[in-house]
């Protein structure tokens, strides 16, 4: 991962623990954004954000109710 002007940028994605919002939360963080991740499947949505820090992106979650 390389530092650029996209290390400044946080994106929350609700739905992110499957689908099209787990795609775009890989995907945005490999870009080397920061993501925050949101759902309601909480062991999900850790599992998703430890692999996304484990390949140097930036990644936290938060459940949604």
């Amino acid at each position: 991962m390389t530092t650029n002007e996209n290390t400044q940028k946080v994106v929350l994605i609700t739905g992110a623990s499957s689908g099209i919002g787990e795609a775009t939360a890989r995907l945005l963080a490999h870009k080397g954004l920061q993501v925050v991740l949101g759902a309601r499947r909480t062991n999900r949505l850790e599992a998703i954000a430890s692999d996304i820090r484990d390949k140097g992106g930036s990644a936290a979650f938060m459940p949604l109710m």
